[in-house]
């Protein structure tokens, strides 16, 4: 006969997760044959640089690598982490106190609900953004409170228009620069204005930083804890995913405020079991080498920038070419919303591409695309745009 079984409410209440959604309606048009080109999913399609594979493949022989690691990550690679911030940001972290490895930065973003947000709390996020931001907080029962990102504010959130009151309600505020899926950028005076709401509001300040090692036409996007003060007030989410081609590595690190560390990290202490060791050590490796691979994919991603924006300007949509990550925000045209488009995209040109209300109420309007497909494919995807009645 079996159980009645009920899920907790937290996840029956929950929407489709985004890319799973795409998924799903990616695989139907696969069914029917249709030659796809995917624009949907920032997951690079370079390979991970030999060199990292090549570690991998040393390390994992190593007996030593195949018992339980530390949850917090191996001295080893908290150190590189430390280094690596030292020489990218000139930025100093105690590899002991201010660092603490994550399975991928999804797992550590979720996490942080978990170590800090009470249920009640108020949590301000920037939106569009990255979903996890938001599940987290209602998974651990606090209140999202939206900031929305605008074209006339350059997509960075208003701080001056949120009302006294939430302010100092708020626990945690989530930023994203470079910024997905905007690709917007932000300077360094903007995040002082934030290090300043942060102490005046007494609040924490959770900076996803995922993309800065990919900025174009020479601009090097900054930590955010490059800014004096932002130590005090800030927890810095990196990862390997992007920067060296690792997504299905899944290996970041959590920098910044050594009390916001150590909590993320007593956290994780409880529910997960660290990071295999071969993969840690392939990562000592790529930060490392740093910039000597990081390179070479940068100019490809440039390149792939170019030819797409370039060619959705021609069959006469808008779009910016962005500075940095491998995303361009482009305006449905007028009369269609973000999801028409998108339908219309997949259903008439074979086009996957995610629309901008996915990622919350304020990226209506926009559609991401990403250049995670080679040169020739990008080329193709005007043309067929080209075709489409819009």
């Amino acid at each position: 006969m079996g159980i009645i079984i009920k899920k907790a409410k937290r996840i029956s209440e929950l929407p489709p997760y985004l890319f799973a959604e795409i998924d799903r309606r990616k695989r139907e048009a696969l069914a029917r044959g249709v030659d796809l080109i995917d624009l949907g999913i920032g997951d690079p399609d370079i390979p991970t640089p030999p060199v990292i594979v090549e570690k991998l493949i040393e390390s994992a022989s190593k007996p030593v690598n195949h018992r339980y690691p530390n949850s917090s990550g191996m001295a080893e690679f908290r150190d590189a982490v430390a280094n690596w911030y030292q020489r990218r940001f000139n930025v100093k972290l105690d590899a002991g106190k201010e660092v603490v490895s994550l399975i991928g930065s999804k797992e550590g973003i979720g996490n942080m609900a978990v170590a800090f947000v009470e249920p009640g709390d108020v949590v301000l996020i920037a939106s569009p953004c990255y979903p996890v931001y938001h599940i987290g907080t209602a998974f651990n029962g606090g209140k999202n409170y939206f900031l929305p990102l605008k074209k006339q504010n350059q997509f960075l959130p208003d701080l001056d228009s949120i009302p006294a009151e939430v302010a100092k309600q708020a626990k945690l505020l989530w930023i994203n620069y470079p910024n997905n899926p905007t690709a917007a950028v932000a300077d360094k005076e903007f995040f002082k204005k934030v290090v300043d709401f942060a102490n005046k509001n007494n609040l924490i300040v959770c900076h996803d930083a995922a993309y800065t090692e990919m900025g174009y036409d020479g601009y090097r996007p900054m930590s955010f804890l490059e800014v004096d003060g932002a130590k005090e007030v800030a927890i810095e989410f990196h990862s390997l995913s992007k920067t060296f081609n690792m997504t299905g590595w899944r290996i970041g690190m959590a920098v910044g405020n050594a009390d916001l560390v150590g909590g993320l990290a007593q956290a994780k202490s409880n529910l997960d079991s660290g990071i295999f060791q071969a993969i840690q050590e392939a990562g000592i490796e790529a930060l490392k080498l740093g910039d000597s691979i990081v390179e070479p994919s940068r100019r490809i991603y440039q390149e792939r920038r170019d030819i797409l924006v370039d060619g959705l300007r021609a069959v006469g949509l808008e779009c910016k070419k962005p500075r940095a990550t491998f995303y361009v925000w482009v305006t449905a045209p007028k009369g269609l919303s973000s999801a028409n488009f998108t339908t219309k995209l997949l259903e008439e040109a074979g086009v996957v591409t995610t629309p901008g209300n996915g990622f919350g109420e304020a990226g209506e309007g926009y559609v991401r695309f990403t250049v995670c497909v080679d040169k020739a494919r990008l080329k193709e995807v005007a043309e067929r745009i080209r075709r489409v009645k819009l």
